[in-house]
């Protein structure tokens, strides 16, 4: 892959990831500032179609990300992202404010991840406090979940999440933010979409964090949020922020 086929694969991974409408070589001539002629982006595309990074999901259509092409932007083209200061200091206000409302941290973690990812989004420790969820109504107003196939199919994998994720966070290195993409998901019933899991630690035990979302959410986003909230809740900066 050339460096002009990355930056198409980056540029419909991005429009895609806005508009979940299949994404043409006028298109990105017109709103990504490509240099070249629209059949010179369209042999682009065909290369990258080739190579298994993009597919057309009918004739005359435009392009769509493929799990391959997604894991390909994950690794080697999305650029590291880090939350702003103002974005910390937001993070930690906000779940200090839940946390005063008395409700359980697992259950504060859920919530605040899923408002700011707009995704599902679970949290907890495990069988000690058990995990919570939050964000069914976000992720089921994306256009990939309408099919009532899609939904039986979630709601099943969230009648059996802490069994799952117990699996899966035995896996898991602490520190690590693992990214699943479709069909790599550990949790068959959701492989139509993409998983970011990252464990933590605090004095209470060993806990979990995830965002749930369709294969086009905004990995880099996600990644620096769950990588955040993971640094509030351990020990040192739990005692930090609740005594502040």
């Amino acid at each position: 892959m050339n460096e002009r086929q990355k930056q198409v694969l980056a540029a419909i991974v991005e429009e895609y990831s806005k508009t979940a409408v299949p994404v043409g070589s006028q298109l990105l001539l017109e709103q990504y500032g490509f240099e070249v002629s629209s059949a010179t982006l369209r042999n682009d595309m065909l290369a990258l179609e080739k190579a298994g990074m993009l597919y057309q999901p009918h004739t005359s259509a435009g392009r769509i990300p493929t799990d391959k092409g997604y894991r390909f932007f994950v690794e080697e083209i999305m650029p590291d992202e880090s939350l702003s200061l103002s974005e910390q200091k937001s993070m930690q206000k906000e779940l200090l404010t839940l946390r005063a409302k008395h409700t359980r941290l697992g259950r504060s973690t859920a919530k605040l991840l899923s408002a700011l990812s707009g995704n599902l989004a679970v949290a907890g420790l495990g069988d000690n406090e058990g995990l919570y969820d939050f964000g069914m109504k976000e992720l089921l107003e994306n256009p990939e979940f309408r099919e009532l196939d899609e939904l039986c199919r979630l709601v099943e994998a969230l009648d059996s999440l802490d069994e799952k994720f117990d699996t899966i966070l035995a896996e898991l290195s602490q520190g690590e933010t693992k990214i699943f993409i479709g069909k790599e998901n550990p949790i068959a019933e959701i492989s139509n979409c993409s998983m970011m899991v990252a464990p933590y630690e605090n004095e209470e035990g060993r806990g979990i964090l995830a965002i749930i979302g369709p294969k086009r959410m905004q990995y880099a986003k996600n990644k620096s949020l769950l990588e955040h909230m993971r640094k509030l809740l351990s020990a040192s900066l739990v005692l930090i922020i609740f005594i502040r």
